[in-house]
């Protein structure tokens, strides 16, 4: 048995601090001050946001980038690219963060909640299926933590069906489907730069594609509905200036330069930990199908099952806590069950569909067992340090575990 559990007076297993985040430098500086020093601090003027553009859209295999504010607005623009109209349904996963479905409504669509793969966390191919109706419009998959949903399965769907596929790749920096990279799949790519994010500028987001009409369209919402060539106060499309400004672009420009050694170094202690901790009864980490070429490890998902494991997952991530490690429940509610979707607070949006939604009949089993019941997850920067780093992971869970009968009766 190995010493007593922090938690109760002994000592932890981490005493140190993990890796920092953000993490900058004199780069990050250099582009700062030239940009501040150049008087050109909006996108129309500077270089720093069309650079970072073209870099970000071509290492993740399109022509376009359309840098914007942050990851919401740039869902909200890709379906108002995509010709979304008032009260067509989008399916989107009840696992993800709330801005996935709340760009739905802002959109004035309705979110249709498909329930997600208990072993992958992913949204499930066979429910969006089952959720199509003659007014599904597109499908919205969330690659979860990092990890590609089944993109192929959901590209069938939407050929079959005639639906667009947008990726909500906000965790998936410079992650792979089948090597290739994702937010590339879909029409359209979605991507956040806001704080925790494996890629950051503090705020921020991004719209990528391969589609030259949609890349124009995109340009122009973001831009007040400016078109080349037209006048200065001519618009054209229904719109708003949700331009990303240089000084995010030159944050950006520089942390682009870390990504692959960094995402290198997630993926690889991602897969290490998945390994160790596959070990330990009732701890089960996100299934990584063999599709999924590169993880980003924005986050490492895991489940917890108490009844498997000996104790029950609170006081287990307490325990965690104590140790130096630091866990996390995960998203507490399934997305339906928000009180936004429950009260159905839509402000101006959907005033005809909203009288006959009714999200509190919506069931995802497996979501709710996630958030319920057994989710967890750590943070992406535990997973930019050492070897030694993921083994005070793994070494605090098989001491928990070892702890567990103890831990149950407190």
């Amino acid at each position: 048995m190995s010493d007593p559990l922090a938690l109760f007076g002994g000592n932890k297993v981490r005493t140190t601090p993990f890796t920092r985040w953000p993490i900058f430098g004199d780069p990050e500086e250099r582009r700062l001050l030239r940009a501040l020093r150049s008087g050109k601090w909006g996108k129309l003027h500077g270089d720093e946001v069309s650079e970072f553009e073209r870099r970000f859209a071509a290492l993740h295999g399109c022509r376009h980038g359309i840098g914007v504010v942050n990851g919401t607005v740039s869902l909200r623009i890709a379906l108002m690219a995509a010709g979304i109209q008032a009260e067509d349904e989008i399916i989107v996963p009840p696992y993800t963060f709330l801005a996935t479905a709340t760009a739905v409504v802002e959109a004035n669509a309705i979110p249709v909640f498909a329930d997600i793969d208990l072993e992958t966390f992913n949204i499930d191919p066979a429910a969006v299926e089952a959720a199509i109706t003659p007014r599904t419009r597109a499908i919205i998959p969330v690659h979860i933590a990092g990890q590609s949903a089944d993109m192929d399965a959901l590209m069938t769907l939407a050929r079959k069906h005639n639906l667009v596929v947008i990726e909500d790749a906000a965790h998936a920096h410079a992650a792979f489907y089948k090597n290739r990279p994702l937010g590339s799949i879909g029409r359209l790519g979605s991507f956040s730069f806001q704080s925790s994010k494996n890629l950051t500028s503090g705020e921020g987001g991004i719209v990528i594609t391969n589609d030259d009409q949609l890349a124009d369209m995109c340009r122009s919402i973001h831009n007040c509905g400016r078109i080349p060539g037209g006048l200065w106060y001519e618009h054209h499309v229904m719109s708003a200036n949700y331009r990303l400004g240089e000084f995010q672009g030159a944050v950006l420009n520089a942390q682009l330069d870390r990504l692959e050694e960094q995402t290198r170094i997630r993926d690889y202690n991602g897969r290490h930990l998945a390994e160790r901790l596959s070990r330990i009864p009732g701890v089960y980490p996100q299934h990584r199908p063999a599709e999924c070429t590169r993880h980003s490890y924005h986050l490492f998902l895991f489940r917890l099952d108490p009844t498997e494991f000996g104790a029950p997952r609170a006081k287990v991530l307490e325990a965690l806590e104590a140790e130096g490690i630091p866990a996390c429940g995960g998203y507490a509610l399934p997305l339906y069950r928000q009180p936004l979707f429950i009260n159905k607070a839509f402000g101006p949006y959907l005033p005809n569909a909203a009288k006959d939604l009714d999200y509190a009949k919506v069931r995802c089993p497996n979501c709710e067992k996630i958030c319920y019941e057994q989710g967890a997850w750590l943070e992406q920067n535990l997973f930019l340090g050492t070897q030694a780093d993921i083994d005070d992971i793994a070494q605090a869970f098989q001491k928990v575990y070892e702890h567990r009968r103890e831990l149950s009766r407190h």
